[in-house]
């Protein structure tokens, strides 16, 4: 298959990493990223994400892997088995195994949306696949992934028979890699300007061209649900909204109101069309403004709240960025402590996978002590099933959420 596998080339011919000695720990326990300082030297040429062995310092088989000679991770490995060769056979059974999963959970709605594949939790490093109704999203994150576009992209319309495939190869990993961004229909028809789909009790407008990620934000949709069961009667604000899941999701369980804050304003004129559309609108209120200013602002009015949603964007992007995004983190969750009634609640969330569990709470634990409120955790929320963690690729956990009696 050209552009995938080059395992139709000599023994002696297939490039090669060989790692320096004491590095191949991590490989052992499965783990598929191989770092640029873990390497002793590359034999052969191989081109920007190419398949390649991955040896020891003595030469003995580790792993065939992606090369990416412009990351840090410079290697990605599709497989740990010998005997198996990187071609269209492998990228099918991978595809077909992460869609017997999302079926056999009952994920797999065709008037709902999904995460078909989720990069390494999968194995398939660096590829994305989401559905949402008739068509499908695909984000080539890796040099490797990038390298086997066509074929994947060909063996999704035949296993999952979309009216069309949209690229969103757009995310910072791409730039990392030394990729540059790309957008636009792949296969069969462009998706309309907006495609409905049902999430979880309420139906959604998700715009796969321009819309956050790859339109919508999928691995918030059980959170949503479960934090509605805990909206009937309240008054609700949703900060840091987009289009208002958390919002229209409580309102559509019983909640008396929602008021929905975001600094898009084109994102809460989609939230409004929403809101209309699951016929909540009279009771939504929509604000456009900085987050941070705008809590500010109500803290100081008096205004309180039965329930507060925090859910931002990912304040941290690396390690060097986790001290400045934790005061992030600290300084909006005091905010939304202080505009929770006495006895009501805070469901407040994490994307950022440099912030861990643990840290977190202790965050949002210093938070409380600043905002002069106790508060009990009732509950951890994650991400869900289709954004599955595989046990040797913690890097695969990346949200977290606390949901919080305030006293």
């Amino acid at each position: 298959m050209p552009g995938v596998s080059d395992q139709c080339a000599t023994v002696s011919t297939v490039p090669k990493i060989f790692l320096k000695s004491g590095r191949e720990k991590s490989l052992l326990r499965k783990h598929p990223w191989i770092f640029s300082g873990a390497i002793e030297r590359v034999a052969g040429e191989p081109g920007t994400g190419e398949t390649l062995e991955v040896v020891d310092a003595a030469g003995e088989f580790l792993a065939r892997a992606a090369y990416s000679p412009a990351s840090q991770i410079r290697a990605r490995v599709w497989t740990f088995a010998r005997d198996e060769v990187i071609d269209a056979g492998f990228f099918r059974r991978r595809l077909e195994r992460a869609l017997a999963s999302r079926r056999g959970l009952g994920l797999l709605d065709p008037r709902g949306a999904c995460r078909v594949v989720f990069a390494e939790s999968d194995g398939l490093p660096g590829l994305i696949v989401d559905r949402y109704a008739d068509y499908m999203v695909c984000q080539f994150l890796s040099a490797g992934a990038d390298r086997a576009r066509d074929v994947v992209a060909d063996l999704l319309m035949e296993l999952c028979t979309p009216r069309g495939i949209f690229e969103r190869s757009e995310a910072s990993a791409r730039r990392k890699e030394g990729l540059p961004s790309k957008r636009g229909v792949l296969r069969g028809d462009a998706p309309p300007a907006e495609i409905e789909v049902r999430m979880g009790h309420t139906n959604w407008l998700v715009d796969v061209a321009n819309g956050q990620k790859t339109g919508a934000y999928l691995d918030q949709q059980r959170n949503r649900e479960r934090v509605a069961e805990l909206a009937r009667g309240a008054e609700v604000l949703d900060a840091f909204a987009y289009t208002g899941g958390f919002a229209i999701a409580a309102l559509t369980a019983g909640a008396v109101s929602a008021t929905l804050v975001e600094s898009s304003a084109e994102a809460l004129r989609t939230a409004q069309r929403e809101a209309a559309a699951n016929g909540v609108a009279e009771r939504c209120r929509v604000v456009a403004a900085s987050v941070f200013d705008e809590l500010r602002s109500q803290r100081g009015d008096g205004r309180r709240y039965d329930l507060v949603v925090l859910d931002p964007p990912k304040f941290v992007h690396s390690a060097e960025q986790v001290g400045a995004g934790s005061r992030g983190y600290k300084d909006v969750n005091m905010l939304g402590l202080q505009l929770v009634r006495p006895g009501g609640l805070l469901a407040t969330f994490s994307c950022s996978g440099h912030v861990d569990a643990a840290l977190f709470q202790k965050i949002v634990a210093g938070a409380a002590l600043d905002a002069g409120r106790d508060a009990q955790i009732l509950e951890r929320l994650s991400q869900p099933a289709d954004h599955p963690i595989a046990l040797e690729f913690p890097e695969g956990e990346y949200l977290k959420g606390l949901i919080l009696r305030v006293r």
